[in-house]
């Protein structure tokens, strides 16, 4: 009996989990978007905005007062390729994701028997891994066609 309790309590924390990540929470920059998004998404967060460059890529990291972190990866082109967070609550994923949004919407569909673990899920040209526990949440997506020629999937962390 204990063992089909811990089952279930495995099930709803998944589905509690999908729901987190499909709620609306503070706004990012949105996958395969231009990078001129980020110095609004830091306003809009009233976080601070820290820009590195890196050999093949730039890395925009948003730390808001939440201690919340959301990293955008932008390729040469100016488009943002990757995306990861970490933080006490799941960010607001149709901001984040933007058009790519459709295919987590699908897979949450499809999904009625889903128990714990991380959240993955690689579609077409889409790749997305979320998991965590209450307060201490992250995640990272991508889009393998806009990766930068010289970067592996990696990179986004």
């Amino acid at each position: 009996m204990e063992e089909r309790h811990g089952w279930r309590s495995m099930k709803t924390f998944g589905r509690v989990l999908l729901i987190l990540i499909l709620a609306a929470a503070p706004a990012w920059a949105a996958l395969g978007e231009p990078e001129s998004s980020v110095s609004a998404d830091g306003q809009v967060l009233r976080g601070q905005i820290r820009d590195e460059v890196h050999e093949g890529y730039r890395l925009h990291q948003i730390t808001d007062a939440s201690g919340a972190v959301v990293r955008e990866y932008v390729s040469p082109a100016g488009k943002v390729f990757g995306i990861s967070w970490q933080g006490p609550f799941v960010p607001n994923m149709r901001q984040l994701l933007g058009t790519y949004f459709a295919y987590l919407q699908q897979y949450a569909q499809t999904q009625t028997g889903r128990h714990g673990g991380p959240l993955i899920l690689q579609r077409y040209d889409f790749v997305f891994t979320s998991g965590g526990h209450m307060r201490s949440y992250r995640g990272h997506a991508y889009v393998p066609s806009l990766l930068p020629t010289n970067l592996s999937p990696e990179v986004v962390q």
